[in-house]
């Protein structure tokens, strides 16, 4: 296993033009979607003491990409990837503010706020796919894996760091406000997307007769045939079943075995982002020393000890530190497995592989959300985090195969033929 080259590695995006504008419009979008996520567990637990409903509302929010996340990618590598992004988010905007409206009316229920983690999840699908697809013809190739630190760490910022914090402050100026706040987000960002001016990415024209289904198969099959993204893509699936058992639960664990409240919640999560930050900062050295196939493998190691932390601990403090490291290697895990997708998929098959992935990896967070739901209410909340280091364990073990291989991404060793995305 090589590691990377030293253009790679020093490579930045320009801060100035369309990256900066898509950056503006991902952290402010994610400021939103912080204040939403945080407030909809707290409003579910408001309205339910059942930990498998509050798991449901989890679980319905990653279901469309099982359904519709294929069809996402399709469509995304067929449209106008600025519009489409525009456009979902002004639909999002409108939907958001209706269910503002709904509960400051009083009309907030747990089958409401499913419907509305369904609906807004099924947009995303599209919108994630159009925006991995349309970042690397805003930055130079080389670029791609600090263009995606500095997304996925502005992201942080906004979303865990200034966002989730405020939430309890938010929602005690009435429970509609988090969600009045987020739909503003949408439209702004919706405005700041509609904006973008660079050339669309070239796409090969498409052949005669050719039908989304095949289309949709051809970039599972240029995923198949990749060896190491598929031993990634199944890795990161058994992560998801993980996540989503400890995500769903994680305001029972806080709230509920810890008695801390709200206030123990934000303090959590706050401690993932603070982590994630640190992530951004380390990945760049750590993948030069490394290479991003051992840092993604150090990186589960790791997440394993954290999550044994977290499911064994009965104090807030120590809890924090082990979601802090949780958050610090997810970044790592996150920016590396969305770099190796983007340099090694073809030209005008992004969308379809970002989609054929991210659909296979996002699976197994319904079910784990749902496991995670059972097993707290059978055997207590702190369960689903021993749950999910198990499923981390397992993760780790799907990533043997990667380690044989040359190193995936640019520099030495890369694999350029491009046979075949926390």
């Amino acid at each position: 296993m090589t590691k990377v080259d030293a253009a790679q590695a020093v490579a930045q995006p320009a801060w100035r033009g369309a990256f900066g504008r898509l950056w503006s419009a991902a952290v402010l979008s994610s400021f939103g979607d912080a204040l939403r996520t945080a407030a909809l567990p707290l409003l579910a637990a408001s309205l339910t003491d059942d930990p498998l409903l509050i798991a449901s509302v989890t679980a319905c929010g990653y279901l469309p990409w099982i359904v519709f996340g294929l069809l996402g990618g399709a469509v995304a590598d067929r449209v106008d990837q600025r519009r489409a992004m525009g456009a979902v988010d002004a639909v999002r905007a409108l939907l958001v503010g209706a269910f503002a409206v709904a509960v400051a009316l009083g009309h907030a229920s747990i089958g409401l706020l499913i419907a509305l983690a369904f609906a807004l999840t099924t947009l995303q699908t599209l919108f994630d796919n159009a925006a991995t697809a349309l970042l690397p013809a805003l930055v130079d190739r080389e670029a791609l894996g600090s263009a995606n630190t500095r997304l996925m760490t502005g992201q942080r910022v906004a979303g865990g760091l200034v966002g989730a914090p405020v939430v309890p402050v938010l929602i005690a100026a009435g429970a509609a406000v988090p969600f009045a706040a987020d739909a503003v987000t949408f439209l702004l960002a919706a405005v700041l997307v509609a904006s973008l001016r660079t050339a669309a990415p070239p796409r090969p024209p498409r052949p005669a007769g050719s039908t989304l289904r095949r289309e949709i198969a051809e970039g599972l099959r240029v995923l198949r045939r990749d060896r190491a993204l598929r031993a990634l893509c199944t890795a990161t699936a058994l992560c998801n079943v993980g996540m989503g058992a400890l995500i769903a639960t994680l305001v029972v664990l806080v709230t509920g075995r810890l008695h801390t409240g709200p206030g123990g919640y934000a303090a959590a999560t706050t401690a993932y982002t603070v982590g994630s930050l640190a992530g951004g900062a380390v990945n760049r050295p750590l993948v030069a020393r490394l290479g991003r196939t051992r840092a993604v493998l150090l990186a589960g190691l790791t997440q394993i000890a954290a999550l044994l932390v977290i499911g064994t601990v009965r104090d807030l403090a120590a809890l924090v530190a082990a979601m802090a490291v949780f958050g610090l290697m997810g970044m790592v895990w996150n920016v590396n497995t969305t770099t190796l997708m983007q340099q090694r998929s073809p030209e005008g098959l992004l969308g379809r592989v970002s989609a054929a992935f991210r659909t296979l990896a996002v699976a197994g967070a319904p079910l784990g959300a749902l496991l995670g739901g059972a097993v707290a209410a059978a055997w207590g909340p702190n369960t689903p985090a021993l749950l999910a280091a198990a499923f981390f364990v397992l993760s780790v073990c799907a990533l043997t195969p990667v380690r044989a291989q040359p190193e995936v991404g640019t520099g030495e060793g890369e694999v350029t033929s491009h046979q075949s995305t926390g």
